[in-house]
């Protein structure tokens, strides 16, 4: 098994996660696929901010685990989930941290999404 590059987030690469008290509504092919007040912003160096949503506020029967996965040295393995409901462009739409590495353990059970492959991101 081949060693990973782990890099812990400082300076030059900022990474913050606070709590997002507004809702955040998920909608693919006119369903709501998550709905939540428990949303986490994940602020990564210069990188649009990123809501993270707790599984437990996801419609997870509308997801499909997908066998894409990706790996990022500040987070850790990265899992992929498709919303078949989205047909095509939903293909890889959902990703998650299952095990996130220490400095982001805030979104272990969180999943987020891709706005280019859902319908609507509604935050507030």
């Amino acid at each position: 098994m081949e060693d990973k590059l782990v890099r812990i987030p400082g300076p030059d690469h900022p990474i913050t996660i606070t709590p997002n008290p507004a809702r955040v509504k998920v909608t693919v092919a006119g369903r709501i696929v998550a709905d939540t007040t428990a949303a986490l912003t994940l602020q990564e160096a210069s990188y649009p901010a990123v809501q993270y949503i707790p599984r437990r506020d996801v419609d997870m029967l509308l997801l499909e685990r997908s066998n894409h996965v990706t790996y990022c040295p500040f987070k850790g393995d990265c899992s992929y989930y498709g919303i078949p409901a989205g047909g095509e462009r939903s293909a890889h739409a959902v990703w998650t941290y299952e095990m996130p590495y220490p400095a982001v353990a805030a979104i272990k059970e969180y999943v987020a999404f891709y706005p280019d492959r859902v319908d609507a991101i509604e935050v507030g």
